[in-house]
């Protein structure tokens, strides 16, 4: 995808002189195991930013922790990176994230957060003992239970059953987590959840507590659908619809999940496409893992309207995203890794195709979140070739890593790529070996847009997704239909073919020429950067003046933008049926109208 822009809002941390430690750790006994110190690293007087840093002083690995503190009346943490915080009033509670919970013996980890108040922690445990050593916790963490399953299930309830957790001084109880909200706390290991309602798929999973009141990870998840009801939903027509849900979208643009419902588009799509992951040291990782786990949300935010609780496991766009499938059972989300900002990691990633597959699902299947996703989407922009960086992996490296990932996930995941649109001879497509990828992924979200913009600062104007051709187009290989036909030559089947649409225009300014073809001074004013807009936007404030090659172009002032409408995305997906292609994709959600009427078209016109 073109533009991937992140607004980490008081998530990153500063880099700025320590200051002000508080005094909660001594260096450690000999015996004890783990350790935690404090430094407030900033006072700007009204708040601070915060780091603990978590050390293993023992002789074995650690698999995880677990800190505790409490804060006086008035001070509380605001935002915190590199774990997972939450609270109960004023006692604080911090846990590992995915991947920084194991530590080796004498190794460390920190994590920071932003405050506000001015009051210091006090009462710190680590892992249940006293962070500065003086008593020996001598225990960790039970290990996950087994992924529960399901029996008598009945029109209300649902009997669920588990493998015992593991602990060195035992196990006290679990917690029974329903949709990631714990709905019952027992000393066994099974239970009847009741009061359901009929014909509604439910997700679960078990939590084990200690003697020491530690919590371990969550167990993987179990989906059941109760008896009864109506039928479930059936995807809307035989087609894909795919469209993208970006991350970073719940900042700036303030798109939430829920939007896919309130704008009703959850009812018309098939597949949502989660961007981005990242790549670094060539492997898959969470980006944003407040966006992505850790936001709270309020029950009038939430697809559910249930409010988060401080101490609920799963929180952010995963969790929000399982709530939706849990409406629209239909719904099948990938996690998409990489995009314009990311590719830069797949050279590496290639190196060691296996390894990369491995690290990619076990982030995919984190057990967390291991019922949110169905597959996992690879946007490499572009192998081969330049994009935001240049990559020499060869033609064969896109090959190599979807033979890999698909043989690490198997038949029962959705493997997919999203891939240049450049049809040039000795263009992009010719860099890579698409062809033979194909046999391994499940489609193509072919990039069918960006054609032309405004990094050509003079023009010559040009709509930036032309579905064909057109006498006076800049240059010859990049319109979507040259695209689909080269992929089809180099014996992708047309099925496997989804084609992109942008829900956003490219424009230029200092434009007299209203069609296409004229020059320019320079890009076109935009909301969040120049040169592009939504069209929700563009609908009203450049509506389109005129069409070409399928798309449409809008003259207004001095500002010249393409973009696709209602009316010229019924011809696309007319031209979709006509080509026997799989269906088609959009970047994404947010530039749509508050009723989803782009989704609208994409959804009548290929029915």
């Amino acid at each position: 995808m073109r533009f991937t822009h992140r607004v980490a809002a008081g998530l990153a941390a500063l880099t700025l002189p320590l200051a002000g430690l508080v005094a909660l750790a001594t260096p450690a006994q000999a015996a004890t195991s783990v350790t935690a110190t404090y430094v407030k690293t900033q006072d700007w007087g009204s708040g601070f930013e915060g780091k603990w840093t978590v050390k293993n002083t023992g002789t074995t690995t650690i698999d995880s922790w677990t800190l505790e503190w409490d804060f006086p009346s008035g001070t509380k943490v605001t935002s915190a990176w590199d774990a997972t915080v939450t609270n109960s009033g004023d006692h604080w509670i911090a846990r590992n994230t995915a991947w920084n919970g194991t530590l080796a013996p004498g190794a460390s980890v920190s994590f920071g957060f932003n405050g506000s108040g001015s009051g210091s922690p006090s009462g710190c445990k680590i892992n249940g003992g006293s962070c500065d050593g003086s008593s020996v916790p001598g225990d960790t963490p039970p290990s996950a239970p087994g992924t529960p399953t399901a029996s008598n299930v009945t029109d209300t309830s649902v009997r669920l059953s588990w493998t015992a957790a593991t602990d060195d001084k035992g196990i006290k109880n679990y917690d029974v987590l329903r949709d990631g909200v714990r709905v019952a706390t027992v000393t066994g290991t099974s239970y009847t959840d009741t009061g359901l309602s009929k014909g509604t798929e439910y997700s679960y999973a078990v939590q084990a507590r200690d003697t020491a009141d530690q919590t371990g990870p969550v167990s993987g998840s179990v989906r059941v659908r109760t008896t009864g009801g109506s039928e479930e939903p059936q995807p809307p027509g035989d087609k894909i619809k795919l469209g993208y849900f970006t991350e970073w979208g719940v900042y700036g643009r303030d798109y939430h999940v829920k939007n896919l419902v309130t704008s009703g588009s959850a009812a018309k799509i098939t597949h949502i496409n989660y961007g981005f992951g990242n790549v670094k040291n060539g492997q898959c990782a969470v980006d944003d893992t407040f966006a992505a786990y850790e936001k709270a949300y309020t029950a009038d935010q939430s697809v559910s309207g249930t409010a988060d609780t401080w101490d609920q496991p799963l929180r952010g766009n995963f969790n929000q995203l399982r709530q939706l499938k849990a409406k629209y059972p239909h719904i099948k989300v990938l996690y998409s890794f990489g995009g314009w900002t990311y590719s830069g990691g797949f050279a590496q990633a290639a190196q060691n195709p296996a390894a990369f597959a491995r690290s990619c699902k076990q982030v995919v299947e984190d057990p967390r979140w291991a019922d949110v996703f169905d597959g996992i989407d690879i946007d490499w922009e572009y192998p081969n070739a330049c994009g935001l960086t240049c990559d020499s992996s060869g033609p064969a490296a896109f090959r190599n890593l979807v033979q890999a990932l698909r043989a690490e996930f198997g038949e029962d995941y959705l493997v997919t790529a999203a891939i240049t649109a450049d049809a040039s001879d000795g263009g992009k497509l010719d860099a890579a070996d698409y062809g033979g990828a194909a046999q391994y992924l499940d489609w193509y979200n072919v990039m069918t847009y960006d054609y032309f913009g405004a990094w050509d600062r003079t023009g010559p104007t040009a709509p930036h997704s032309p579905l064909t051709s057109y006498n006076g187009i800049p240059k010859q290989g990049f319109d979507s239909a040259s695209a689909i036909a080269k992929l089809r030559a180099k014996g992708v089947p047309a099925h496997k073919l989804l084609l992109g649409i942008g829900f956003y225009g490219r424009g230029w300014t200092g434009v007299t020429q209203s069609a296409p073809g004229g020059t320019a001074t320079g890009p076109a004013p935009g909301t969040y950067e120049a040169g592009v807009e939504d069209y929700k936007v563009l609908k009203n404030s450049c509506p389109a003046t005129g069409t070409i090659a399928g798309t449409a172009y809008a003259h207004c002032g001095t500002n010249w933008w393409s973009y696709d409408t209602p009316a010229t995305i019924g011809t696309k997906m007319n031209w979709v049926k006509s080509q026997g292609l799989g269906g088609a994709f959009f970047w994404e959600f947010s530039g749509d109208t508050s009723n989803g009427e782009l989704v609208s078209a994409i959804n009548s016109g290929l029915s």
